[in-house]
């Protein structure tokens, strides 16, 4: 089974740099996005053999989530239930037979760090989320979760190592995450692999030099571990200012 997760930065404008092309390549069987920053009815966009499922935000052009999927799932949520967390469209989970599918776009902790007391109590209340949806079947999770954890998963972590994504705070509360029971997968395969990213700065040439952090992941449930086949991240793939990552499961 194949899953791809991509932050799309704008899907009507990343339709208008080949989106549909690359969805169609990629021939994924779950295919989550992320900042989407559309409401219903802004695109019309759909793919033969696949329903989606969409979580827009109230304010126009801003966030959004949608899950594109080639099996029907059992049943479907939008946000984790929780008033405070539930208007900017951030999550979505589809239920299987043998697991959860959650897309998630974290939030910003943005410039000083104005959002980061609000990103603790998500980040508290999102993995209390995933911890329940996991007592009762195994769960993938992926997108943006607009943290890089170790200094592995960015260029410069020293010049960055106040700065949003890559606080202290913010990595430890991925730490928690991991901790409670969940695995990264790509660093599960690939544990030294090194200058590989999923997101760059439009400024600076940052793509062009690799200048770039990985904040986009799959984790999953550490007992799917033994399905894990393959994970991969698609920095070749253009469109936004991330690039597609990938996690290959058997069952």
């Amino acid at each position: 089974m194949k899953l791809i997760s991509w932050n799309v930065n704008g899907l009507r404008a990343c339709d208008g740099k080949g989106f549909r092309d690359v969805f169609q390549s990629l021939d994924a069987d779950v295919f989550c996005l992320q900042e989407t920053k559309m409401q219903a009815g802004q695109l019309d966009i759909e793919f033969d053999g696949y329903e989606s499922y969409w979580n827009y935000a109230e304010k126009k052009g801003y966030s959004g989530t949608a899950i594109f999927t080639r099996k029907k799932p059992l049943s479907v949520s939008l946000g984790m239930g929780i008033e405070e967390h539930d208007h900017e469209g951030r999550i979505v989970t589809l239920e299987f037979e043998d697991f959860y599918v959650v897309t998630v776009y974290v939030p910003n902790s943005q410039d000083g760090l104005r959002r980061l007391d609000y990103r603790m109590k998500w980040e508290d209340d999102f993995r209390n989320f995933l911890l329940r949806l996991d007592a009762e079947k195994p769960v993938v999770v992926c997108g943006d979760m607009n943290v890089a954890h170790k200094e592995i998963d960015l260029k410069n972590p020293k010049t960055n190592r106040k700065n949003a994504g890559f606080t202290d705070e913010e990595r430890q509360k991925m730490t928690q995450l991991l901790d409670a029971g969940f695995t990264d997968t790509f660093r599960f395969l690939y544990p030294d692999a090194k200058d590989i990213y999923s997101w760059w700065s439009y400024r600076f040439q940052a793509r062009q030099k690799n200048a770039g952090w990985r904040i986009d992941y799959f984790l999953c449930s550490n007992r799917l571990q033994p399905q894990i086949k393959g994970a991969k991240i698609h920095t070749d793939i253009l469109g936004s200012d991330h690039c597609p990552v990938e996690l290959d499961l058997v069952f």
